[in-house]
């Protein structure tokens, strides 16, 4: 059983429950008592723009050097920033100060390992063991060092471009990036600028606590408006710490993380280097599977998380992954979610075709699909209720083999998540506050 960390390392309210000043010195030492057993005793830090970042990122170094590891600090950088260079420097590991899509006032830690990718679940579980233990300082001559990689930004800059095809630009193209007042304000304007485009840079001012506020990848109402307004060719939204995207075509509709999927696999599958098939998840839309499947492209569902997503892909050996929420994988690019990566294979996607994002799309019909959100904090498991599962089983008995039922609960907030989706949008709705009405009951 785990104590601390949940499905993407340990997240929280700053200030409460886990995430405190305490427990992030704490943490450090832990995590280099573990991670200073072989290789370099070198570890990397990036955050994201949220205010907290200052106060862990200072507690984290002291627990580290503690512990006897040398610290490199990256500032404000996307996770999947860290990732890579994690990998460039050959750093014991990475760690992640950032909550993702969460409001300013929450904040998270997460590492990942000497490879580039997420820590294995028994070196988290190694670190919760070295938590109960009592703080130690090594002698004062083994202690670790701090500096500063002050060309992070321009060395991550030069990796996305690289993932673009020398024998294509962007010029001619205008493109919207929202950077959500998050880690890729001063990455992804620049990305796409030097190859090529016309950019349109909005959420890129953060001042601590406005990040993911009504901007960015959980929020598309801004990008939509400055899309149209702007008569730019599409947008690019990011979340706070860079590692999901969602779009928007030039008519201001939506492409989610399913979406894109979709224009990857086909992209790689008309080029002759699709290997094996997609990974998605139990929240992915139907109407991906059916499209794949009418391109004879394999598909299969992991639960939800991009770690899962992964796990599925290395048990399959196969490349390309990811969630409608926008963490996209794809392994012949980098080894965890990065959205400014996933934005310039779709990007080269249009180049090779010569088309357009919506004509990238027209083979991917989406269901309507409904989410609800019902906060639960009860002392029993709604998801084996009697009331529950009898409303579950009547709406799945009206959709029949053209529409899914999920219930789940949240990995990383008291909640309950009801998702529907069919062929007509209303029944979905309806099917979905049904069973969202029967979960209420019981508080």
């Amino acid at each position: 059983m785990r104590k601390f960390f949940g499905t993407d390392g340990i997240r929280g309210k700053v200030g409460a429950g886990k995430m405190t000043p305490e427990l992030a010195l704490k943490l450090g030492w832990a995590a280099g008592r573990v991670l200073s057993r072989t290789g370099t005793k070198k570890v990397i830090i990036g955050k994201d723009t949220r205010i907290s970042g200052y106060l862990f990122e200072s507690a984290m170094e002291a627990g580290l050097s503690a512990a006897g590891l040398n610290v490199m600090l990256m500032g404000p950088m996307p996770t999947p920033a860290v990732a890579y260079l994690t990998r460039t420097f050959r750093a014991e590991a990475g760690v992640v100060i950032s909550a993702s899509h969460n409001p300013y006032y929450d904040n998270g830690i997460k590492f990942f390992s000497t490879d580039g990718s997420k820590l294995g679940d028994a070196i988290e579980l190694e670190i919760e063991a070295e938590l109960e233990k009592e703080l130690t300082c090594v002698e004062s001559h083994l202690l670790g060092k701090v500096s500063r990689i002050d060309d992070a930004p321009g060395r991550y800059i030069e990796y996305c471009k690289g993932n673009f095809p020398a024998e294509h630009t962007l010029h001619g193209l205008k493109i919207v990036v929202d950077c959500a007042h998050g880690a890729t304000y001063h990455i992804a304007p620049n990305v796409f600028r030097e190859l090529g485009a016309d950019v349109i840079a909005i959420g890129d001012k953060p001042d601590g606590i406005n990040i993911n506020h009504e901007v960015g990848a959980t929020s598309m109402g801004k990008i939509r408006e400055t899309v149209i307004a702007e008569q730019a060719d599409l947008g690019i939204a990011l979340d706070g710490d860079g590692d999901r995207i969602m779009m928007v075509n030039r008519h201001g509709k939506v492409i989610d993380g399913d979406e894109i999927l979709y224009i990857l696999a086909c992209d790689a599958q008309d080029r002759g280097v699709l290997k094996g098939g997609v990974v998605g998840t139990l929240m992915s839309n139907l109407g991906l599977d059916l499209a794949l499947k009418a391109r004879d492209i394999p598909f299969v569902r992991s639960k939800v998380g991009d770690r899962y997503v992964m796990e599925l892909l290395k048990q399959h050996e196969w490349r390309i992954g990811g969630e409608n929420s926008g963490h996209i994988l794809n392994l012949d690019h980098g080894t965890t979610g990065d959205g400014i990566v996933a934005g310039i294979l779709v990007l080269a996607a249009m180049r090779r075709k010569d088309a357009t994002l919506e004509e990238l799309t027209e083979g991917i019909k989406m269901l309507p699909q409904v989410l609800v959100n019902v906060r639960f904090e009860g002392s029993h498991d709604p998801l084996v209720s009697e009331s529950v599962l009898s409303a579950q089983a009547e709406v799945e008995k009206q959709l029949g083999e053209r529409g899914r039922v999920l219930l789940r609960k949240s990995g990383t907030e008291p909640l309950i998540r009801v998702m529907v989706e069919g062929d007509v949008a209303a029944d979905v709705t309806r099917h979905a506050n049904t069973i969202a009405d029967a979960i209420r009951a019981l508080v």
